[in-house]
């Protein structure tokens, strides 16, 4: 096991892989990762399965398979994309049995066409779950105003799920209120109010918005600021009476996970984001480059401060540069739905084309 992510292992931190090919499952990639590196998880978005469907032929024969029963479209997607996050998530059933449910899960997100209808979303993420057939596989919702509603909701109903495109401490405590409103519900009908789920904070696209409006010494610190900010809240949070009474339920508090933390800057370390965030309690979702570098040459030093360290000073520094920090949020929360979005539709319409030429070459 590599000494580097075995100290965040050993801190209480879970490293989850934040990639999934049909290739990386068949190869042993996935496996080697959890054995040498500590991996315990992984997360999925459609930008990540654009890639993987579309950038050879792995996933040829079951296209063509289902294009011939008469699948097509996201029905055509999600049954390839439930092959894999199953493959994965019994890869991960051992970790996820040892921790209890706490760690162990793979992630599948709902269309991201659904962004702003939570009644769609909340039936999809149900679908989804059924259709995976894995008690671990989270199910990934963003955390916009309309998916507040429809995380609850899917919490109440036994869902466990991954709230995606977090972007500040506002966003953080929205998506755990629903949480939290979800658990005492369920406590409250006599369910069990063990219903896992994940709240994934986006940082490194912090630093890339704000790059061109800050001083040069001010740069790749938003981020981390940010981040900084979010977990000083979860701390409050988790020592909070309110949700002691949900643990002592017998409830898994909502963990916080640190998502976009590969570095966008080829000018700053390419472990930076990950040694910033060294924390108990919390997850790390890296791409392969940045495990691997991590592996290679990252350091551990001291864990995040529970208080926020120095980051209330660093984003009033930032804003006195003319950054107005709640207006980024919301706009990259908006943006990063579109960019999903958008490779939504190159996916769908690549499976379009994959299908079209598998069935030339058939016919051929």
């Amino acid at each position: 096991m590599n000494a580097n992510t075995k100290r965040l292992h050993d801190l209480g931190q879970s490293l989850w892989i934040d990639n999934i090919t049909r290739d990386m499952l068949d190869d042993g990639t996935m496996a080697r990762y959890i054995a040498e590196y500590s991996i315990t998880g992984l997360t999925s978005n459609p930008t990540i399965f654009e890639k993987a469907i579309g950038g050879g032929s792995a996933y040829d024969a079951q296209i063509g398979e289902l294009a011939r029963s008469g699948k097509s479209g996201e029905d055509m997607f999600f049954a390839l994309a439930v092959q894999d996050l199953a493959c994965a998530a019994d890869l991960f059933r051992p970790i996820h049995d040892a921790t209890g449910g706490v760690d162990g899960w793979a992630s599948l997100e709902v269309s991201p066409l659904l962004v702003d209808d939570t009644k769609k979303t909340i039936e999809s993420a149900g679908k989804l779950h059924d259709l995976a057939g894995r008690s671990n596989v989270f199910i990934k919702i963003p955390g916009t105003p309309a998916g507040v509603e429809a995380i609850e909701a899917a919490i109440f109903a036994g869902v466990p799920i991954n709230v995606t495109l977090l972007f500040s401490r506002e966003h953080y405590l929205a998506v755990a209120e629903a949480w939290m409103r979800g658990i005492e519900r369920r406590i409250a009908g006599g369910l069990s109010p063990k219903v896992e789920s994940v709240a994934s904070i986006f940082v490194s696209r912090w630093d890339v918005a704000v790059k061109d409006q800050v001083r040069p010494e001010s740069q790749n610190k938003l981020g981390i600021a940010i981040a900084q900010r979010c977990y000083k809240a979860y701390r409050e949070l988790l020592g909070s009476a309110r949700m002691q009474k949900l643990v002592a339920a017998g409830a898994h508090p909502q963990r916080l996970l640190w998502a976009s933390t590969g570095t966008k800057d080829p000018a700053a370390r390419d472990t930076m984001y990950v040694e910033a965030f060294a924390a108990p309690d919390t997850i790390d979702t890296i791409p392969d480059k940045t495990l691997l570098a991590f592996a290679d040459h990252g350091k551990v030093g001291t864990p995040m401060a529970v208080d926020g360290g120095d980051c209330e000073s660093v984003i009033a520094d930032i804003e006195r540069q003319g950054v107005d920090v709640a207006e980024v949020a919301a706009r990259l929360q908006k943006e990063g739905g579109e960019a999903f979005a958008k490779s939504w539709s190159a996916l769908l319409s690549g499976l379009r084309d994959k299908t079209a030429q598998l069935a030339g070459a058939h016919a051929a």
